[in-house]
């Protein structure tokens, strides 16, 4: 019941905000509030058991200690019952808006969930912070609103960074990191490392360029990692250096995260069980020397079906998806030569699928893939030995 009131009660202050004409800091304008009463914050969210939520979450807070006015800008504001949500999702068509409603709404949203929201407290000076209010007023703006999300380039992290790189006077510099530069597909392993099907669907949908490694400001993508870079940021103005951050605090307490047990079996573990019947399967048909027409049957299914989604992706407008070594094997081509399998017929399809088992191969070296595939791509390589065994008898 809980739950749903603190549903109910962000939605409706979200809605009274979002579609309200007047603008935010009207009142602020009003009382000619002197910028140094405005305090402007980094929120970074850690991450809960919500799947949307397992790489954090950023916002920026704007704190009038004078008038009291308290607001978080929040630039991951979707709606789930959106038509064909997830698809557009997947395709990359999935806008996303800037919310601005009170920021106790979301502290309280955080504290239902367990999750720690740290404060990075911003070293601006009253120029850059009108001028970043005149900036979040016209990201408020219906035109402005409304953006296309991209999940590695233009998310709710990237927006807060962006915004407060324009408004300061000279530039934002970030201390180098270590030598390490991971790959995208290294940072969504870290995050998803307890969501181990999650983990295996990205990796199934990650291509060649999800391996590639990272610069600094392509890591920010992550909540934490933008907090850790702004903690050691200083702003360049006229030979001058100043911290980007005045002062640290926790805004919201870690509190007891309630975590959803995982469907029962890993994806390794189901894939180990599928190898298991399938040398069954090839030892039996060794000995007997003839086909089961069904276990082909239904590993052609199971590839198709990967092969499907994969080719799909193709049209994808996420850059990190367009070349996918995986698609070498498993496309639709298993559906193509389905009917001719089940009736028993003898079929180039093997021959071809001997081949593609090798490419993959090859592919591998370049390209990480997803847990368990090899399993999968072993189990037709052994139906194609055991073909090709039966057609020289």
């Amino acid at each position: 019941m809980k739950h749903l009131k603190i549903i109910f009660r962000t939605f409706f202050l979200l809605s009274a905000v979002l579609l309200t004409p007047h603008p935010v800091f009207a009142d602020e304008k009003a009382e000619s509030t002197p910028p140094d009463s405005i305090e402007v914050s980094l929120l970074t969210c850690q991450p809960h058991d919500e799947v949307y939520s397992l790489y954090g979450h950023t916002a920026l807070r704007w704190h009038n200690l004078r008038t009291g006015l308290d607001i978080a800008f929040n630039w991951g504001v979707f709606n789930f019952k959106a038509p064909h949500f997830v698809a557009r999702f997947v395709f990359g068509l999935t806008d996303y808006e800037l919310g601005a409603y009170p920021y106790n709404v979301f502290q309280e949203e955080y504290k239902h969930f367990g999750s720690m929201v740290t404060e990075q407290v911003l070293n601006l000076n009253g120029e850059e912070i009108m001028r970043l209010e005149g900036l979040l007023q016209q990201n408020l703006q219906s035109e402005n609103r409304i953006y296309r999300y991209n999940y590695f380039y233009n998310n709710c992290t990237t927006k807060a960074r962006d915004i407060i790189e324009q408004c300061v006077n000279g530039e934002v510099k970030y201390a180098e990191r270590e030598d390490f530069t991971p790959s995208y597909r290294d940072m969504v392993h870290e995050m998803t490392r307890n969501k181990r099907w999650a983990q295996w669907g990205n990796d199934l949908l990650l291509g060649i360029k999800a391996d590639q490694p990272t610069t600094l400001r392509q890591q920010e993508f992550l909540p934490h990692n933008l907090m850790y870079d702004f903690d050691r940021a200083q702003i360049y103005e006229n030979g001058i250096y100043r911290p980007l951050v005045k002062e640290r605090r926790i805004a919201v307490p870690a509190g007891v995260q309630i975590i959803k047990k995982e469907f029962p079996v890993t994806p390794i573990q189901y894939f180990c069980m599928m190898l298991v019947i399938g040398i069954i399967f090839f030892i039996m048909e060794w000995r007997k020397k003839g086909i089961y027409i069904y276990w082909d049957a239904l590993l052609m299914v199971i590839s198709g079906v990967i092969g499907i989604v994969l080719f799909l992706m193709l049209f994808s407008q996420h850059p990190t998806v367009s070349l996918n070594l995986q698609i070498i094997l498993f496309n639709p081509i298993h559906w193509l030569f389905l009917w001719p399998v089940i009736r028993g017929k003898k079929t180039i399809y093997w021959i071809i699928l001997a081949v593609l088992c090798v490419l993959f191969l090859i592919g591998g070296l370049f390209q990480s893939y997803t847990e368990g595939i090899w399993i999968l791509a072993l189990c037709l390589l052994l139906q194609c030995i055991m073909h090709f065994k039966l057609w020289r008898k």
